[in-house]
């Protein structure tokens, strides 16, 4: 069976495990038995070993019990990018090797829902575990919106950068973030009403900072060129902005030049959100 599954950027600013985006870049993936594993990948992430380590394995092998299988991985997706690629990569193999509730095998890879709830949803949605089950709760997202995200050359792994967290918060702190979530879930509805200030936050961007320092000078070039709003993409390193379509082209050329004045490699990626999420044997589950 072959399932595909969107890309997705969390946490958008103050929404720290909670939002997240589905976007339209997607990985494929085919499971099909075989007479002994057969691990194959293209694209994004061909590089890592194409064998029973191979995340992708590992869920197919979960799911049916044995190894006796062909893996095809197709993914357009940049890994360890702050874009989901764990969690895309976990529904589409637990859909393509027929599990009955394959967001649920996406969301022990990640150990919190919001990307694999983008990913299996699409749109614009709000998750977290309630006794242990992720509730998802879809949230109005402006048609007009794009997303440009600045993805550098340069790996972030989410166990890294959640070990650049404090353990505690300060309660100023966790109200701040609230309100900023509250004018930011409102913008995302409504383009014209989207601020900067809508994705400032205290709980992860600063502390992650030290991991990518050119991050803030980036962030206010995407926003100077008619960006919206500008945050972490997830765990990072990549930088989404958030902007109206017909900004979005002059939004990336203000981040291809950000990363080339900081000698910084890396590329810049247009788009849209995905409103199909997951598909399996080429129909929507929605």
């Amino acid at each position: 069976m072959r399932a595909r599954a969107p890309a997705s950027s969390a946490n958008l600013g103050p929404g720290f495990d909670t939002l997240a985006v589905a976007l339209d870049r997607y990985v494929e993936v085919e499971v099909a038995s075989a007479p002994r594993l057969v691990v194959e990948s293209r694209g994004e992430g061909s590089e890592l070993n194409a064998d029973a380590s191979h995340l992708a394995a590992q869920v197919a092998i979960s799911v049916l019990g044995n190894d006796h299988l062909a893996v095809r991985v197709h993914s357009e997706i940049p890994v360890a990018r702050g874009m989901g690629s764990s969690a895309a990569l976990a529904l589409a193999t637990a859909a393509a090797a027929g599990a009955k509730d394959p967001m649920a095998a996406a969301v022990r890879v990640d150990g919190h829902p919001e990307n694999a709830a983008a990913s299996y949803y699409g749109g614009l949605l709000a998750a977290t575990l309630v006794h242990g089950k992720p509730v998802v709760v879809p949230l109005d997202l402006d048609p007009d919106i794009c997303f440009v995200l600045v993805v550098p050359d340069r790996a972030l792994s989410t166990a890294k950068a959640r070990k650049a967290l404090p353990p505690t918060v300060r309660h100023a702190d966790a109200v701040f973030n609230l309100g900023r979530m509250a004018l930011l879930i409102a913008g995302l509805r409504d383009h014209r009403r989207l601020i900067p200030e809508a994705t400032e936050d205290r709980l992860h961007q600063d502390y992650r900072m030290p991991l990518f320092p050119e991050a803030p000078e980036i962030m206010g070039r995407l926003v100077a060129a008619g960006a919206s709003a500008s945050c972490w993409s997830g765990a990072g390193p990549s930088l989404l902005a958030i902007c109206a379509a017909d900004k979005a082209e002059r939004v990336g050329r203000a981040g291809e030049g950000a990363l080339e004045e900081h000698g910084v490699a890396g590329r810049v990626m247009l788009c849209k959100a995905d409103r199909e999420g997951l598909i399996v044997g080429g129909r929507s589950l929605r």
